[in-house]
């Protein structure tokens, strides 16, 4: 099995060209974008936010550095899933990086729904805006009264209603949803009753989220952050109405869209795990090398030698499993894919994690505080090991795709 892992020289110039436009313009602007957050209505941009990010993203897309995602589509850079994997690495090193771009979760995940699955007119509506970095969007499917790690535990009642559908439950963790800017949602629903297949009772459905009955009761808060101004909201939808045209596919169609969305998804978001944890220990060494304690450098006190050499060699081996994942995307069969692509969503944040939490450690007290970017890098990678289906879901598909090796009986 030839298994290549190499970028092509046009897109080595390429990734370069990306990385100087973060270290030297995005980077520098980090902490007064952060800084503006706190000023007024928090869910709302200022206008000294709105000038960075729109600057930043209008310098992009003039430069053509914009829809490295599209990896699979005629309108993007032709990238390989594996090559992507280097361009998601370095937006993951800063917190505006995969916006600037326009490679933010979940609006690539909906674009590539929209493009896959959507009519004429949803890819109008929706993907077009979406594409060009002028809308935003949000992806509702867990719920807080059911366990959505089994996705067929989702309940919200999607009920055919003349010309129309109409829609009753809640959505919890919907990511994006408390961005002034995001315009649509992609909603799984329950169509079907449980004398259909348990895989064939869900749909997704695509709904403006200015639709009449849709509540938004409170931002979910990541141990006591709510993430604002992008938030992961608590809605409730009453009796919404939503023209039967906009569901994709057909009634039953949900899990074999979600799983076309998910997969690539899941991936984006371990390579950018990557490029926290390296920004991390970059971090943790310049730290080490300035501080001194009892005489001597913070390098050259207790373990931190080892600390350090362990960061960096588990870095490099979830980097070489997220390309090898990465590679079997490439492959094009998705079977194949998914153990790897499990394995991965398990090994990146945990990586990821550790590397944070020791870069927090040689900061001491500053560590945890607003003066590092390092506290908010550690909430946001601990809620990875959840979105997008926890570790044990992740593990328990490994352990059957292994299973199955050596044996005929049903895992």
């Amino acid at each position: 099995m030839n298994m290549s892992f190499v970028l092509r020289e046009e897109n080595r110039a390429l990734l370069e060209r990306v990385r100087d436009m973060i270290r030297n313009e995005i980077m520098p602007l980090e902490e007064e974008y952060q800084a503006e957050i706190n000023k007024g209505d928090r869910w709302q941009y200022t206008e000294r936010q709105a000038e960075i990010l729109e600057g930043l993203k209008a310098k992009a897309k003039a430069a053509g550095l914009w829809n490295f995602w599209l990896t699979d589509s005629d309108k993007g850079f032709g990238l390989t899933t594996v090559e992507y994997a280097y361009f998601a690495e370095e937006m993951g090193k800063t917190p505006l990086g995969a916006e600037v771009f326009n490679c933010s979760a979940p609006d690539t995940g909906n674009m590539e729904v929209f493009e896959r699955y959507g009519t004429e007119t949803m890819k109008e509506q929706w993907f077009k805006p979406l594409l060009e970095g002028e809308i935003r969007s949000a992806y509702l499917m867990t719920e807080p009264d059911v366990a959505s790690s089994d996705a067929t535990n989702i309940s919200m009642s999607c009920v055919r209603d003349g010309d129309d559908y109409v829609l009753n439950g809640e959505k919890w963790w919907s990511s994006g949803a408390g961005d002034p800017r995001c315009k649509v949602y992609i909603v799984m629903v329950k169509t079907g009753g449980d004398d259909l297949p348990k895989h064939k009772r869900q749909s997704m459905i695509v709904v403006p989220a200015d639709t009449p009955g849709i509540e938004i009761l409170r931002p979910m808060e990541v141990y006591g952050h709510d993430d604002a101004p992008h938030g992961h909201m608590h809605i409730r939808f009453t009796d919404v109405r939503v023209p039967a045209e906009n569901i994709l596919l057909g009634e039953g169609r949900g899990f074999e869209i979600a799983q076309g969305r998910l997969g690539p998804g899941r991936i984006h978001h371990c390579m950018r795990a990557i490029g926290q944890a390296e920004m991390a220990l970059e971090q943790m060494c310049k730290r080490a090398l300035q501080r001194e304690a009892f005489g001597k450098k913070l390098a050259q006190l207790g373990a931190n030698f080892d600390i350090i050499a362990e960061c960096r060699m588990e870095i490099e081996m979830a980097r070489l499993l997220c390309l090898k994942a990465a590679w079997y995307m490439d492959q094009g069969d998705a079977r194949a894919a998914a153990p790897w692509i499990s394995q991965i969503k398990v090994v990146a944040p945990r990586v990821a994690l550790k590397v944070i939490d020791e870069a927090v450690q040689m900061f001491g007290g500053q560590g945890v505080s607003q003066d590092t970017p390092l506290a908010i890098a550690w909430t946001h990678v601990r809620t990875l090991r959840l979105a997008d289906g926890p570790d044990a879901v992740h593990r328990r598909q490994v352990a059957r795709a292994e299973l199955k090796k050596h044996t005929q009986e049903k895992i």
